[in-house]
């Protein structure tokens, strides 16, 4: 299996804060954000991976990451999306690398309090299609910013992003696993009323077909580029943790 860090975007939403650099090098706690997405795939046994990023500092990640075998990286490759197309759109830099293999997709400003390992195995062992990674989120007002799963049973119907009235206390988090079949649908997909590839189309297509599995990561999860006070929540997090440890 592949892995592909996503690490682009504008970070709009950690303003000022990313008007001097890419929102996935600020700090966590003691070193940049971005380690922390690789350190999850590395420890849940994926070795080869792709970073795609874009904007000016994108020479940045190269400085920090060089080849990858300080951090445990068998092989990376960098990929550079040339405008913001979304995370769909970026995905698609990523087909050469990733080939006929599976692929494991992460948004670097995701932080887990547990191992990945166990779902990446549970996909390994998966025939095929996709699966994505739940985490449970009581307060209605966070879900009403994130992507929610409509759930029947342990079975995914739907992704709704954003939606005003949850259906569930289910959120999507930044992981994302495919077949080669991503590869197909990718080309299908229409700009979405902000001009960007969508990856809930991506994992709808999935879940329409029948074919979307899910897990729900135990403990922490937070998205530390969803606004300035979940940046410091994470931050947080990662600090007590680590300092603990």
């Amino acid at each position: 299996m592949k892995g592909v860090i996503l690490a682009g975007g504008s970070g709009t939403r950690l303003h000022p804060l990313t008007r001097i650099t890419n929102k996935h090098l600020l700090p966590l706690y003691d070193r940049p954000m971005v380690t922390y997405a690789v350190e999850a795939l590395v420890q849940a046994g994926i070795d080869e991976l792709m970073l795609v990023t874009g904007g000016t500092h994108a020479g940045e990640f190269f400085r920090l990451l060089g080849n990858g075998h300080e951090y445990g990286i068998e092989r990376l490759f960098y990929g550079y999306q040339e405008q913001a197309g979304g995370i769909a759109d970026a995905l698609g830099l990523a087909q050469r690398f990733v080939g006929d293999d599976k692929v494991c997709v992460m948004l670097a400003d995701n932080v887990f309090g547990s191992s990945l390992e166990p779902i990446v195995q549970h996909f390994e062992q998966q025939p095929k299609g996709g699966r994505i990674v739940l985490s449970h989120v009581e307060e209605d007002e966070h879900l009403r910013h994130l992507g929610v799963a409509s759930m029947d049973g342990d079975r995914v119907v739907q992704i709704v992003e954003k939606p005003l009235a949850p259906q569930s206390k289910y959120a999507v988090t930044g992981v994302y696993f495919y077949d080669p079949q991503v590869w197909e649908v990718l080309p299908t997909l229409e700009p979405s009323g902000r001009g960007e590839l969508e990856i809930t189309d991506v994992n709808n297509w999935y879940v329409d077909s029948g074919q979307m599995e899910a897990d729900v990561a135990e403990g922490f999860w937070g998205d530390a580029g969803e606004s300035i006070e979940a940046y410091y929540t994470v931050n947080d997090f990662v600090r007590k943790t680590r300092s603990a440890s």
